[in-house]
This record gives structure tokens, sequence and C-alpha cells, in this order.
């Protein structure tokens, strides 16, 4: 049986010692207990798949929304055990936006580490930095995927991934705006069967992996429950930037509302699932895909933190357009929806393509 960790297992941090240079900058240092998630990894345990789609997989890379989403959770914990700001309750406090960029591969073999670097404060307006890196050798000291402190107490490799993360408290809302909502313009659609009738989101979503394992084949996925709507008779005749990808989803295990930053992290990992692969389908390269790799993810929340809680087990809804492609790069645009059809934040992922013929071009002229 395929185990599925929790958003809160997935995203297990302890908090690190301090150390005197890092009292001065205001600093706080995490690491990682669990291992990464491995896209693939649940294809290759399969009993269900073929040999030939297992040996097609050479994947060693950590799933990106990993380090990602754990930047952000050990933004928050900092949040949590500092004095950034002398009055008010910093619990309150939700995550506003949150900008990441990928510049190393993750590794799922060895721990993350996090430091977080308050860049600007203010009652209103809380903004870090968060870095993150990794032991240069893999771990020896964890049991399983679980990791010790020894495991950090090697040389480190570069920073692999940065991001800005900025926390606001609620405020009064004295006008709103958006459009019609996804529950309503794709209402026959969406109507036409209940969540758990659709087939569920692919662990790889490219087509040749889609097309040659079977459909109902739930992956190891950690964290939520997700559900791909079949938007083939909508986005068939459509040029790209009119097409359209719906994906339900829900918590498998329930968080603790007093952490709304948990929350839009589990908004982000969500949306970074299957994120860059969907545009390789809709350009053509399904069967013909050489490189797809993040290299910026963004999200910005539209409402108070508390709009961004999962509660009672509702069905959220990813709608996902594919905004553009260019320059051997292409953007996903991802608009999270709650249950009673509030748009509650956006996702923008922008990210390496590159189909087989453009592999091997540039791996030839590296090579001259």
């Amino acid at each position: 049986m395929t185990v599925r960790l929790t958003f809160q297992e997935a995203m297990s941090l302890l908090s690190l010692p301090s150390r005197s240079e890092d009292d001065v900058k205001g600093m706080r240092r995490f690491m990682s207990v669990r291992a990464a998630w491995l896209p693939g990894s649940d294809l290759k345990a399969s009993e269900e798949v073929s040999v030939v789609v297992k040996n097609s997989i050479v994947n060693r890379n950590a799933f990106g929304g990993h380090v990602y989403c754990q930047a952000g959770m050990a933004a928050a914990q900092a949040m949590r055990e500092s004095s950034y700001i002398q009055r008010g309750d910093l619990s309150q406090y939700g995550i506003h936006t949150m900008h990441g960029y990928w510049s190393e591969i993750g590794s799922t073999d060895r721990p993350f580490v996090y430091e977080v670097t308050p860049l600007s404060v203010s009652p209103l307006f809380i903004n870090l930095l968060v870095t993150a890196r990794q032991p240069l050798s893999p771990s020896t000291t964890g049991s399983g995927d679980y990791y010790t402190p020894a495991d950090i107490e090697v040389s480190m490799g570069k920073i692999c991934f940065s991001s800005l993360v900025s926390f606001r408290p609620p405020e009064k809302t004295y006008y709103k705006h958006q459009e019609p909502s996804v529950q309503s313009r794709f209402a026959t659609i969406l109507s036409s069967r209940s969540p758990m009738e659709w087939i569920p989101a692919p662990p790889l979503d490219i087509d040749f992996y889609t097309q040659n394992t079977p459909r109902s084949l739930v992956g190891s996925f950690p964290a939520l429950e997700m559900r791909k709507v079949d938007m083939r008779s909508f986005n068939n005749g459509r040029p790209l930037h009119e097409r359209r990808e719906l994906i339900l989803y829900r918590l498998l295990a329930p968080l603790p509302p007093d952490e709304p930053a948990a929350h839009v992290m589990v908004h982000a990992y969500e949306a970074d699932r299957n994120g860059i692969l969907m545009v390789v389908n809709h350009i053509g390269w399904g069967h013909d895909f050489g490189r797809v790799a993040s290299l910026s993810n963004s999200i910005v929340v539209h409402t108070n933190p508390a709009d961004a809680i999962m509660q009672n087990g509702g069905w959220w809804v990813q709608e996902v357009l594919i905004g553009r492609s260019d320059a051997g790069r292409g953007m996903l645009h991802s608009k999270i929806w709650d249950p009673k059809g509030q748009h509650v934040a956006t996702c923008y992922q922008d990210g390496i393509l590159r189909n087989k013929g453009a592999r091997r071009q540039l791996t030839a002229v590296q090579k001259l």
C-alpha cells in the first residue's frame, strides 16, 4: 500500500540553535526532517506500470514545490519564534506574497537547511528573505527518509533556492470585485459528476505517461486528494490562451485553522504538483519532451489570511491557464478558488521547456 504523508509530515522542520552572527542579523535557521517527494517515484514503485515506462523515468531531482513551500513554512515559523514587531498578534499575520527562485537542483537524499532573515519590518508589512542549501554529501545518519542534525555537520552547497516572503495582518475590506467564479463558468462540466468520480491527478501529467499508465493510479503525492476534470470537450479547437485545466483538491488530513500561512502553502504545493508539465502537453510535446524545470514561482493572496483556510473537507479548484511560451520557457497561470467561488490567490510559474530535439542541439553546442 502506498504511504502518503500529510502536509504536516512532509513539511516537518527542526529549529536549529542560533549562532552569534545569527542574533545580529535576526536570522532563524531550520532544517527539513523528512525527504522531499520525488516526482515519478510512485510510477517506478507501482506494479501496474510497465518496465518500459519505468525505464523512461530518470528524474532524481526533488519536487521543487517542496523547497518552495517549506521555505514559506520556515518563514512562518520564524515569525512565531521572533519579536519582529513589538505589538500586535503575529499569529494573525498571513502570507501575502511569496516569490521564489530555483538556482540549483535539489536532492532527495539529504536535508534542506533554511535561513530566514528580516528585510523590512513594520506593523502592516513584514518582508523576509529565505534561502535554502543542502549538504554536499548524502545523509548517513538518518533512518529511512528521516534526517538528523548530524547530517548538516558537513560542508554545505551553494544556495539552491531563494525567496521573498511578505506577511500582512487582516484588514477591513472597503471594495471588492472578481470575475465570475470558475464554478459558475464551468458549471455544466463540473456538475456532470461528483468530485471523486473524476480521475486522480496523474503522477506525471505528460501525455506519454498518462497514456501508458492506469488512469486510476493515485500515486504517493503528499498532503492532498487531487482530481483532474476532463476538459477535452472545452479545449478542443481552442487556441492555447483560451484553454483551461481544472484540478479539484482537498486536504488528506486537517491543518490547524490558526496557522493560515500553512494553508497558503498548501495551495502553492498543489498548484506546483504538475505545474509547468501541463504546458508541455498543450504545446504538443507530450511525447517529445526533453527537459522541464521551474525557474521561478510566485503566489499572491488577494484576501485576508482566514479566507485561505481549508475547512470541512470542501473541494477547492485550481484553474490553470497556459499563459505564454517563448525563449525556451513557458508560463503557467493558476487561479485558486475556494469551494464557495471566491478567488483567493493567483500563482505564476515560469520554467524551462525543451523538447528532445532542442535538448540534443543544446548538448551538441555545449560539447563544442
